[in-house]
């Protein structure tokens, strides 16, 4: 059947409510034209909105990776599968098999969110009492271990018409641009033993272990220097060595690993001063390796730096097979069917897509190059809205960046006509 992005999506028969809310929330006047060249490379993606403000945010990325896909002459085929609440409201489970198994077999996941669906805003509590594999969440972790990806890369990048949108003082994020990278499938969100029981006294407890081991921090710092010999060669990696064991197995694989890269400028920082940090003068990083928990916490504390999560991409790659490309923000019920979400985070995550999941770096630049000039004629969500700017919502936003996608011919000149 026919999904919300007018892709194809699993059949499933959709409550009446959903649909309804559905059409009301993807009813775009944006149209998509046609490059004139043919397309010479095929790709397919497995379009997962989720939850919440993923079904809002994620039709305009695909109209952004359609449209400069068209523009470089490739054929993106986009399918349209279940995640996250809708998929336990449809389907009983928060990760379908079959979205798993198409997601395997395309060349990129496009994620919108996973949280609490649509239909349940006006009863938040109900997966609170669920068990842990029935909670929406349970399916983000269980698609980055299907699909084997470990490395988060979360880019935090200040345009400068956004400069005054920011919640620090106003010279502090002019010229920031940091890699975050973080582990994804070890430490305390993955390690076992894991759960409850009751202690001697009584008590019901709840405990978590947070392990690393050696192969798995060597992994993910050689992703790291890589990524830092690309830049510009200045590598900070973030932990707690001086109380956590696995922090001081970390500390020491991220030093012998350095030994390899001669070339990158390695230092080390404990989680509470790297935060501090960032928020105080974060144009001294570069590229920030960390843990999958202290990444989480940076990420979303970085988010402060050009002025909303709504602005920061993500991508979650493996050694091979397709990458999952998704906004930080989450699905934020309370913003969900307002038109007021940012969706320039899913667009940017929409040229991750093209950079590192499909190695095509001009439609990577095409929809960057859009982006900032809708910045440069003034349109804000709000968001990031400041005096002189035009507020818009998430649709007329999406709208705009197909303009200027259209208009802009040249990704080497950056011309317009």
């Amino acid at each position: 059947m026919a999904g919300a992005l007018g892709l194809h999506v699993i059949t499933t028969q959709l409550p009446v409510a959903f649909i309804s809310a559905t059409k009301q929330t993807f009813r775009r006047a944006s149209v998509i034209r046609c490059a004139a060249n043919t397309p010479n490379k095929r790709y397919t993606i497995a379009v997962l909105p989720g939850d919440g403000v993923g079904n809002e945010v994620i039709p305009v990325a695909v109209d952004g990776l359609r449209l400069a896909g068209s523009l470089e002459g490739l054929d993106l085929r986009f399918e349209e599968l279940l995640i996250g609440g809708v998929a336990l409201e449809l389907v009983g489970v928060p990760l379908p098999e079959e979205t798993l198994r198409k997601a395997k077999q395309s060349d990129a996941v496009l994620l919108g969110a996973v949280g609490w669906h649509v239909l349940i805003i006006v009863d938040l509590p109900k997966w609170d009492n669920s068990p842990k594999h029935l909670k929406p969440i349970t399916a983000l972790l269980q698609l980055r271990a299907g699909l084997e990806v470990f490395s988060n890369l979360r880019p935090i990048t200040v345009f400068p018409q956004l400069v005054d949108s920011t919640y620090l003082r106003k010279d502090t994020p002019e010229g920031v641009d940091i890699m975050i990278i973080r582990e994804l499938t070890g430490g305390i969100y993955n390690a076992h033993p894991r759960g409850f029981t009751t202690n001697e006294q009584g008590d019901e407890v709840g405990f978590c272990t947070e392990s690393y081991s050696a192969s798995e921090v060597d992994h993910i710092a050689r992703v790291a220097f890589d990524i830092a010999k690309q830049r510009r060669s200045k590598l900070c990696s973030v932990d707690k060595a001086t109380i956590l064991e696995g922090s001081m197995l970390w500390r020491k694989r991220v030093t012998a690993v350095a030994l390899e890269y001669p070339e990158v400028e390695v230092s080390h920082l404990l989680i509470d001063t790297a935060a501090m940090d960032l928020v105080r003068y974060p144009r001294q990083f570069d590229t920030i390796l960390t843990g999958v928990m202290f990444g989480d916490i940076l990420s979303d504390l970085a988010a402060m730096i050009p002025g909303s999560v709504g602005l920061l991409p993500s991508a979650a790659l493996g050694d091979s097979g397709p990458g999952i490309f998704e906004p930080v923000h989450g699905s934020a019920p309370k913003h969900y069917g307002k038109d007021t979400v940012n969706p320039l985070a899913a667009v940017l995550s929409a040229a991750m897509l093209f950079r590192y999941g499909l190695k095509e770096e001009n439609a990577a630049q095409r929809i960057e190059k859009a982006v900032s000039n809708v910045l440069d004629r003034g349109f804000r969500t709000r968001d990031i809205l400041t005096p002189g700017t035009t507020l818009v919502g998430c649709k007329r936003m999406g709208e705009e960046i197909l303009r200027s996608l259209d208009a802009r011919v040249s990704v080497s000149k950056g011309s317009l006509v």
